[in-house]
């Protein structure tokens, strides 16, 4: 497979970084101008991709349920409030009633996240946004203390030593957090790790039952599973992929044993013709 298509595609929309393997083996390798393989790069909304199979981590080690409700561990949270509807699998979903925000610049501290008002009840809207991360965020930090210092910790623990996989830094928010729903550096080898991962439906990290719990979407949005987006063709899932602003995207195609990375920055970047493209080779 050539995947000159796809190339071409990349190339067009100010290309930083392009990697495809097919069966584990690297069929291209491109860098943009100025770049290299092993230079990190920021994945932003990318970075929502690791805490589904992190969540779906937890469950396996008995920490957490996915329909558990949010407010068994953030008992701030009063009995009554419409808050105490939320579950964990809703908030991974976004679906758990948050308004649209809290990405980018707006990422809200944990400590802020808590006190964000509800907009729509729970389960019953797809909202993208920054806020519910935040707030599965501090769950997970509850749930792995004191054993492990932060949910990155666990992250880093229970699922990225496990494959292999480095993250070069985290950003940093006003209280020296690392939020969850964007702030992940990775080099686009390492970000291929994950993707292998993916393609390889939790092999070595969680069994396939749990794996299949991350790419299950919710009735507000069966396109959208626990951080990762869902492409499904005749009932059956054709794609999986994160996005992350300018165009970041991890693509994995099962049926074909492809795994992409595309780092870049455009505005026009379109998943889904990419994606047509690497089906075509």
């Amino acid at each position: 497979m050539s995947f000159d298509a796809a190339i071409t595609y990349a190339e067009r929309h100010t290309l930083h970084a392009l990697l495809i393997a097919v069966h584990g083996e690297i069929a291209v390798t491109r860098a943009g101008p100025g770049w290299e393989m092993t230079r990190p790069h920021a994945l932003y909304s990318g970075t929502k991709s690791f805490w589904g199979i992190t969540a779906a981590v937890a469950a396996q080690d008995g920490l957490l349920e996915l329909d558990e409700p949010v407010a068994a561990t953030i008992n701030e949270w009063p009995a009554r409030s419409p808050q105490a509807a939320v579950t964990v699998r809703q908030l991974l979903t976004l679906t758990a009633g948050y308004a649209f925000g809290g990405m980018g610049n707006a990422v809200p501290t944990p400590e802020r996240a808590l006190e964000i008002p509800l907009k729509d009840e729970p389960g019953a809207v797809f909202t993208y946004g920054g806020v519910p991360l935040q707030v599965f965020g501090e769950v997970l930090r509850r749930k792995v203390a004191p054993r492990y210092a932060s949910p990155h910790a666990y992250l880093e623990a229970r699922v990225l030593a496990r494959i292999g996989m480095t993250i070069d830094h985290w950003r940093r928010l006003r209280d020296n957090s690392q939020p969850l729903p964007t702030g992940a550096f990775v080099t686009a080898p390492e970000w291929l790790n994950f993707g292998r991962l993916l393609l390889e439906r939790g092999a070595g990290v969680i069994d396939a039952a749990r794996f299949a719990q991350c790419t299950t979407g919710s009735a507000a949005n069966p396109a959208y599973g626990l951080g990762l987006w869902l492409v499904h063709r005749d009932g059956e899932l054709a794609a999986l992929y994160a996005s992350g602003a300018g165009g970041q995207g991890l693509y994995v195609l099962p049926a074909r044993g492809i795994v992409a990375v595309r780092f870049g920055q455009s505005a026009s970047w379109n998943h889904a013709a990419f994606l047509k493209r690497l089906e075509n080779g």
